[in-house]
């Protein structure tokens, strides 16, 4: 058992500093490229609500012409990671790879099926000459939906998986209902990381806490191949980091955003931590809920709740500044992933955990 850890730990230091050499050799190169071809940032001219973007393009305007479709080096450098340990797994260097059916097929699919989606959507937004930024939200929102209910199927169908588990209480079998919550989780989950994509580092940095959360909650819920996975990913987004932090030089844009937030919500899905993800994902959550209730206000009261929405935006229009915001939205976020691990671990004590 012991020899066991030791070689899953030693997998996930070997394959994360693949995938963060990978990346930080890419992304000076794919900066320059998008710079050379003017695949750079466009600040939207529409609020959310419709009516001009006044105030976003006041707090944003110096942010304009800086590279984007960041994602696009994420996703890469994550699947090259996993070709990699295939390559070794196929020439009997180690015995596994990172391609496996019962823990990563799922995820890798997602981050590049949606990953794919993501950049139609960024190219889009680069490209068109019009005020709307990127696809409509309806064309991205129904292509969201199509993809999770094969997700959904998959699991229904081939897993035979109907089960949530409430940490404390235990184990219900909701059968039908499965396959539209996990719509729910993946759609919810993609579109709050992508509403929290705001200021720099801000959604790079909460997603590399929330993989590494789940990255322990794989390991002690007996998926250690998925564990290696999102040890991969966070040391991805670790580079990206390295690059986005303020200033940034380069933006994920909706191809990272998108992708690795329907893989954080897919991979909640696999552990069976759907009551965890709601905790460590509190951040984006309330992004969220900012969005819906600014909508809300103004259709309802004819006024706003906040100056802007989402909420990071808010609090930059009070005046904190950026790097204010991302490290103190960093630290509650981190917060919160340790509780989610708690939160995780409990009722796994049939294995020992606890």
């Amino acid at each position: 058992m012991k020899s066991i850890h030791v070689l899953n730990l030693l997998q996930i230091f070997f394959y994360s500093c693949c995938a963060f050499g990978v990346a930080t050799l890419l992304f000076p190169k794919f900066i320059k490229f998008v710079t050379e071809y003017k695949l750079t940032q466009k600040i939207r001219e529409n609020g959310l609500s419709g009516g001009t973007a006044k105030l976003f393009q006041a707090l944003h305007a110096h942010k304009s012409g800086t590279p984007t479709m960041g994602g696009a080096v994420i996703i890469f450098a994550i699947l090259a990671t996993v070709a990699i340990s295939r390559l070794l797994s196929f020439f009997g260097i180690v015995e596994t790879s990172l391609l496996n059916r019962g823990e990563t097929y799922l995820p890798i699919v997602t981050l590049a099926v949606v990953g794919t989606l993501g950049i139609i959507d960024d190219w889009l937004n680069i490209r068109e000459k019009s005020k709307q930024k990127g696809m409509s939200a309806k064309v991205k929102f129904w292509s969201l939906v199509g993809f999770a209910v094969l997700g959904a199927l998959w699991f229904a169908l081939k897993l035979e998986w109907s089960v949530i588990h409430l940490p404390g209480i235990g184990d219900f079998d909701i059968g039908f209902w499965y396959a539209p919550l996990f719509v729910f989780v993946l759609v919810g989950t993609a579109n709050s990381v992508n509403l929290t994509d705001g200021l720099d580092g801000l959604a790079g940095g909460l997603l590399a806490i929330a993989f590494g959360v789940f990255a322990v909650i794989s390991y002690f819920f007996g998926l250690p191949i998925l564990s290696v996975f999102c040890g991969v990913i966070v040391a991805t987004l670790v580079a990206f980091l390295w690059f986005n932090v303020p200033p940034a030089k380069i933006y994920m844009g909706d191809t990272g955003s998108l992708a690795l937030g329907a893989t954080l919500g897919v991979i909640a899905m696999l552990t069976n931590s759907v009551v965890s993800l709601i905790v460590i994902g509190a951040i984006f959550i309330v992004e969220t809920l900012s969005v819906a209730l600014q909508l809300f206000w103004k259709k309802r009261f004819k006024r706003k709740l906040f100056k802007i929405a989402p909420l990071h935006h808010h609090f930059e229009a009070k005046g904190w500044s950026e790097t204010q915001i991302v490290m103190r939205f960093w630290i509650v976020g981190a917060l919160v992933g340790i509780a989610g691990i708690l939160i995780g671990l409990i009722g796994m004590g049939k294995a020992g955990i606890l």
